[in-house]
């Protein structure tokens, strides 16, 4: 069907709900993808002022998802998901019809969607319209997108980082830590990474330019491998773990060092939480650890893109995508963040433009 054509159109409009609260580990039947429901492609009649209808093209999996998925979750940028609803996550769309000045017909966006082929959008503050197309437009899902502004306002923002300094990123290989690890790269520091498996290191060192990295899962001590590859210390840990790691780095900071508190992907699937034991480190080493949420950075969005836009076109960022086919396969693709399935971005392909 040609742009343009499907407005007034019936479609079939595939979606992914949530069937139940989460307890523990998320599972694939913890959602239910619906088949069977349709749309009229086109504004309502009444109170359709300031909505925005869209065709979804990419979905974003995040790990953020999973703490929107419990019953006693707290709302933050996206409200917390409710039984027999649509998932939301961020995501690629085009605009079909708009009753927003701001977004006009055919133009692409970026921001929170449903899980779902196609949406009527309400909280269109939540949307951003794309200002560079000659780049994938699957990147908006990461790179471009709340990945890649993660990443930067973690580290450029939170950490002050300076040339010469030695960075360690957990769960490096996935899709904010190897960004995080190509810009401290780019500013001239030292940068080791952790991931799960060998292949996954073998990718920090070989493709994202990492100086060393390590496979967490084969190291009888962690605090020992952080001395390794650290024999004077952290100034930067760019967190994305918690638990175990984070207890095996306030060991290992320098004096004055920073934390960017980024996620804590060991602790979202457990029902009890673990604890810390070395806080006491925070004082005695005077260590700064800020947690953020990245939607108030968001007036920082276009100082990224001038940052990031001249890297990308100049080849000086590698970029990994791991896309999923089709809606009925967001499930297992979000799953699998959880056990380390993906390499790289993980997105959800519904529609190719």
């Amino acid at each position: 069907m040609a742009f343009g054509d499907e407005k007034g159109v019936v479609e079939g409009n595939k979606k992914v709900l949530l069937k139940k609260y989460v307890n523990g580990f998320v599972q694939e039947s913890d959602m239910e993808v619906v088949t069977d429901e349709t749309i009229l492609l086109e504004l309502p009649h009444e109170g359709s002022k300031d909505t925005v209808l869209v065709k979804n093209l990419y979905l974003s999996c995040d790990p953020f998802m999973r703490a929107l998925m419990s019953k006693m979750s707290e709302s933050h940028y996206i409200e917390a998901f409710v039984p027999g609803n649509v998932i939301k996550g961020f995501g690629v769309s085009r605009v079909l019809e708009s009753g927003h000045p701001d977004f006009k017909e055919g133009e692409y966006v970026w921001g929170i969607t449903g899980w779902e082929e196609y949406s009527l959008i309400t909280d269109t503050e939540k949307i951003f319209k794309i200002p560079f197309t000659d780049v994938p437009l699957s990147y908006y899902t990461g790179l471009l997108g709340l990945t890649g502004f993660t990443a930067y306002v973690g580290f450029n923002e939170i950490c002050s980082p300076k040339k010469g300094e030695y960075v360690f990123i957990s769960a490096a290989s996935g899709a904010v830590g190897q960004l995080v690890g190509q810009l401290a790269k780019l500013m001239g520091c030292y940068v080791v990474g952790t991931a799960g498996s060998d292949e996954k290191v073998e990718l920090l060192k070989t493709k994202f330019g990492f100086d060393d990295a390590f496979n967490y899962k084969k190291e009888k001590s962690l605090r020992a491998a952080l001395r390794r590859c650290f024999p004077k210390g952290i100034d930067i840990y760019f967190e994305n773990v918690g638990g175990a790691m984070l207890d095996a780095v306030l060991l290992n900071m320098r004096n004055k060092g920073r934390i960017s508190a980024c996620g804590m992907i060991s602790q979202y699937n457990l029902e009890k939480l673990e604890g810390v034991h070395f806080l006491v480190k925070v004082i005695t080493k005077q260590l700064t650890m800020k947690g953020f949420n990245v939607a108030d950075y968001f007036d920082l969005y276009p100082k990224f893109l001038e940052l990031i836009m001249p890297y990308i076109k100049n080849g000086e960022i590698t970029y990994l995508e791991d896309k999923a086919e089709g809606i009925e396969n967001a499930p297992a693709a979000l799953v699998g963040l959880f056990t380390g399935k993906n390499v790289g971005k993980q997105l959800v392909v519904l529609a190719e433009e």
